[in-house]
This record gives C-alpha cells, structure tokens and sequence, in this order.
C-alpha cells in the first residue's frame, strides 16, 4: 500500500495542523512520542510557555508520521493555550487522525513563576 505523505520528503517552511499516517507494521503494540520544544503561549497574558509533549497511543490500523506531527507541534507556537488545553486538543487529534485503540497525551509546562503544571488527557475510538 502506497501513502501520499502532506509533510514527509517535502520542504517544510511553516506550521501545518494535518497529521500524517501511515499503515501500522505488524507487531506494533504501542507508540510513544516525544518533544521537548513545544511551544505556545499564555492565553491570558501573551508570555512564552515551553513543554514537553508525551503522546503515548496503541495503533489500531495506523501510525502518526513524525514530520508531520514536528510541523502540527509547531503550529502553538502563537496560539494562546492553557496546558489542559493543549493536551486535550493533541490527544483530540490524535485519536481523528489514526484512529488509536486509545491514546493519552501529557504536556509538562516548564516552570514560570516558580510553578509547573501537567495535564494528563485521553481519548478512544474504541468507545
């Protein structure tokens, strides 16, 4: 099976919220991925946030391709978000984009102003 990939072998100059697939190999129970350089900001006040994002999924028919997820990250980038947020909007797309038996998403917010916060949100297709 031939897939046509939006992001994978293109070049990449801006952020895009489309998530690539790609057919799950054989074998593969579960996925993690990781990124330390989220980025996004206070929707309140405007100040930088950075976190790092762990999306954890067990594929039914489909993996999330990497690229394509690096240029949806990216996307926050300028978007005012609260962490909670963020990680129920990731965990959302995730589960439309491949359809997982279940995923879960953490983002860490790195501390400002002495407080740190991380939000845990899940989602599933299964029911």
């Amino acid at each position: 099976m031939h897939t046509e990939f939006y992001a994978l072998g293109k070049v990449a100059k801006e952020p895009c919220r489309k998530l690539d697939v790609f057919p799950k190999p054989l074998g593969v129970e579960n996925v993690v991925l990781r990124s330390e350089e989220v980025t996004s900001l206070c929707p309140v006040t405007g100040q930088p946030d950075w976190e790092t994002v762990i999306i954890e999924y067990a594929p039914a028919d489909l993996c999330i391709e990497s690229k394509s997820l690096k240029l949806y990250l990216w996307s926050f980038r300028n978007e005012g978000v609260f962490c909670e947020t963020l990680a129920a909007q990731i965990a959302n797309d995730i589960a439309v984009a491949c359809k997982p038996h279940w995923c879960k998403v953490t983002v860490v917010q790195k501390p400002r102003g002495g407080i740190s916060i991380s939000a845990t949100a899940g989602a599933s297709q299964d029911g």
